[in-house]
């Protein structure tokens, strides 16, 4: 059986890096109050080299935006941590012959390097990184890539495993495959059509994965 899962707040726990990181950089930089709330509102959703030109300009930085990026880029791998029950239920799938692959929105380098870090990458048979095929989730040619990505189809079935509700569950269900919300505390999204697993963490979906019958 297939099983995808979202990177950014399903295994690792990147909005409290991301906090850790706009803290640490701004008490470095010695910028005023508030700066680390500039710079979480800009990445929150996600984060490309394109927003350090934004963000040089709005904290009045002198440093050159590629150099912002990489020292972004390395400050999030060092902190990154997975999410309880992330790697104990990765090898319980792997264990029971399952075939395993990411499927995440954003930039090629941050996403691996956080995969890496996080110690987890051996866990997959293939890392769909949206950059990287030119396809952003909800589309179904992400999803379509990732299970190709893991030498699977969308056709023979599988699940994907995410916190978003629009660009995990709703894209995945539209691409056939079963899905699992990991809620974080949230409600579900009205007008969306519910998941079939709905857990308070990835290692409670991955339980429910294991057990279900479909």
């Amino acid at each position: 059986m297939l099983a995808l899962f979202d990177l950014d707040n399903t295994l690792i726990d990147r909005n409290g890096s991301l906090v850790g990181w706009a803290q640490g950089f701004a008490q470095s930089r010695q910028l005023p109050d508030g700066a680390e709330n500039v710079i979480c509102e800009r990445l929150r959703e996600r984060a490309y080299p394109a927003d350090f030109v934004h963000l040089r300009a709005a904290l009045g930085l002198g440093d050159d935006p590629g150099d912002l990026w990489r020292e972004y880029v390395d400050g999030i791998a060092r902190s990154v941590r997975c999410l309880p029950g992330a790697r104990e239920g990765l090898d319980a799938l792997r264990g029971g012959g399952w075939t395993l692959g990411v499927a995440t929105n954003g930039a090629g380098d941050i996403q691996r390097a956080k995969l890496a870090a996080a110690g987890i990458v051996s866990y997959f048979d293939g890392i769909c990184v949206s950059e990287e095929i030119g396809a952003r989730k909800p589309a179904r040619e992400h999803f379509a890539a990732a299970a190709a990505l893991c030498g699977r189809q969308l056709s023979t079935g599988g699940w994907m495993v995410g916190d978003n509700p629009e660009t995990d569950i709703e894209g995945a269900r539209t691409a056939g495959l079963r899905t699992a919300w990991v809620t974080t505390g949230r409600t579900w999204t009205d007008g969306l059509s519910e998941p079939d697993i709905v857990a308070s963490g990835v290692a409670e979906a991955i339980v429910a994965m294991r057990q279900a019958r479909f």
